[in-house]
């Protein structure tokens, strides 16, 4: 099904891409204007569902890809091109990208002469390893930072290898990637010639297949750095990207401890070692209505889970696993780009067209309010600048909203609202920054709402989501004082001074000193949002209430020229 995001930039930076991999024909075409390049944003994508690895064994042995199949691809991507024509891409970028299914196509050439005789369009055909490459490179442009192994599942192959990414420069191997002929469908082919037709048993070729995965990685030539990092964090983290992983994470996500899920997209979705490796609790599931998992997918789910099994045997200690949604077109889209956009990070991207006027005073004044020090809390949120500059980026998003919508509107703007379609996010990063704009507005919720609050909180903890709580309060007092985004030089209304102190009976308390000019607010009275912001430090408020997560806060008023 098409979806159209947008088409108010300018054409001469859209990108039309048509990726011809093993499992289906997608089309894409992407805006690559500034300010937001390195999201790689995409205003219309289609699929046409053609498996053009399945049709080669339509008979059960190999052969060409059939007559009927190439006249439906051929039409397809005539239809393509019409759109193209329709939003403007300039002839010149478009590119028809094949990988494996036609590179090993019995008429492959003829194939591809076909196309372009019909489209006017040649086809580029990547070698394997240049697959396994840009592959790699669309996982990178799925996270702001990436240190780890990456595996690339596709219909015939899987291709594996390893990457480090620094400010935008990214490097992998030397090799670029293994490509091993273990793709889901390759792999639900063998299978079911193993169980049939009883062509070998299931041991000796899991036995292969781990031989093979520990032979790749040897011949990757994994470096000294990132085996040392991994064996202080205790374990490589593994970077999983292509459907037939995807579909994995889906069903991880539809069966985990959280119920109902509430990030629909996969990309940044993380899993333990544990969950991503409980094959028979997966395969026992019934996942023929699971969200994203096509009937084609669900047929697919016991060949990828004997793939886990060797992968849990073959590959050296893995602690974590991400999935990503980048593949082969992000890939070729964020090779192209300079390194000081790659470098960008893709929560300030997004965020960057709504930024206030004075978004860097703002920033800074923010900061001043959270109890930087070296003693304190070991606090994610307090550390991540991306956040926090998104956070004022989106100060005054929302507020054309009526007053009752605010809240919601923000708490969903991370999954369904203005970043759902944000590309490079962590699912924790997406909670962090709903959680705070729902407070920036008072986070007063519908009854609808409160059970999807709760799930957000539990992605990230109650420990990180009651900062969220309390910078997000801090957000709303800087909205409410700066209500059009504008801090003018020597003008300052609002100051604030943040740092931890001591009860009387020796636990922690946060003492916010916050600086006020007498026109901010009438002398002797004391702002209705200063009691807000202790309020955040309540027993009652915190997460997890009484017993759960958050300190004392303890507001004091000043005038500005005392701080």
């Amino acid at each position: 099904m098409a979806s159209i995001a947008g088409t108010s930039s300018k054409t001469e930076h859209y990108q039309a891409l048509v990726d011809m991999g093993s499992n289906g024909i997608r089309f894409s075409i992407s805006d690559l204007s500034p300010p937001t390049t390195r999201i790689l944003p995409t205003i219309y994508q289609n699929r046409l569902g053609v498996s053009l690895y399945d049709a080669q064994y339509s008979t059960g042995v190999k052969g060409p890809i059939p007559r009927d199949i190439v006249q439906e691809v051929v039409a397809g991507l005539l239809g393509f091109k019409g759109t193209c024509e329709d939003f403007g891409v300039p002839h010149d970028r478009v590119r028809v990208v094949a990988t494996e299914a036609t590179r090993e196509a019995i008429n492959s050439a003829d194939f591809i002469r076909q196309i372009k005789e019909v489209t006017g369009w040649p086809v580029e055909m990547l070698a394997k390893e240049e697959e396994g490459r840009i592959g790699a490179m669309g996982v990178a442009s799925s996270f702001s930072s990436l240190k780890g192994l990456v595996m690339d599942l596709g219909g015939g192959s899987v291709q594996l290898t390893w990457v480090l990414t620094d400010n935008g420069e990214v490097q992998t191997s030397p090799m670029g990637a293994v490509s091993l002929p273990y793709g889901a469908a390759a792999l639900t082919r063998r299978l079911n010639e193993i169980r049939v037709n009883g062509r070998g048993t299931e041991s000796d070729f899991r036995s292969e297949m781990v031989t093979n995965f520990r032979n790749a990685l040897h011949r990757l030539e994994i470096p000294s750095s990132l085996n040392e990092a991994a064996s202080e964090a205790g374990g490589f983290t593994l970077y999983l990207s292509g459907g037939g992983f995807r579909g994995w994470g889906y069903i991880l996500m539809s069966s985990g401890a959280i119920q109902p899920y509430p990030i629909p997209t996969i990309n940044g979705f993380s899993a333990p070692k544990a969950a991503f490796t409980a094959t028979e609790h997966i395969q026992s599931l019934d996942n023929s209505s699971t969200f994203r998992i096509s009937s084609r997918r669900a047929s697919q789910v016991p060949a990828v889970s004997f793939l886990v099994t060797a992968l849990a045997t073959a590959l050296p200690s893995i602690r974590h696993i991400y999935f990503a949604q980048g593949g082969l077109r992000e890939g070729l889209l964020f090779s192209s780009l300079p390194s000081h956009i790659r470098g960008q990070h893709p929560l300030v991207t997004a965020t960057s067209p709504y930024a206030p006027r004075s978004s860097t005073a703002l920033l800074a004044l923010l900061q001043s309010g959270i109890p930087f020090s070296a003693d304190s809390p070991q606090l994610y949120v307090m550390a991540d600048s991306a956040f926090l500059t998104s956070l004022i980026h989106l100060l005054h998003y929302h507020a054309p909203l009526p007053k009752d919508t605010r809240a919601p509107t923000a708490l969903r703007s991370t999954t369904t609202g203005v970043l759902a379609s944000t590309h490079g996010l962590l699912h924790a990063s997406r909670a962090t920054l709903a959680l705070a704009l729902c407070e920036r507005w008072g986070g007063e919720l519908p009854p609808s709402d409160v059970d999807f609050l709760a799930r957000m909180q539990e992605i990230v903890g109650v420990e990180q989501s009651w900062w969220a709580k309390y910078v997000g309060s801090l957000a709303a007092i800087i909205g409410e004082v700066h209500p059009a985004g504008v801090i003018r030089e020597g003008e300052e209304r609002v100051k604030f001074r943040c740092r931890w102190g001591s009860s009387d009976k020796g636990k922690d308390i946060l003492q916010v000193d916050v600086g006020l000019r007498e026109r901010v607010g009438i002398a002797g009275v004391r702002p209705g949002w200063a009691d807000e912001l202790e309020k955040v430090g309540k027993k009652k408020n915190w997460v997890g209430g009484r017993e759960g997560c958050g300190w004392k806060v303890d507001v004091r008023i000043r005038p500005i020229e005392d701080m």
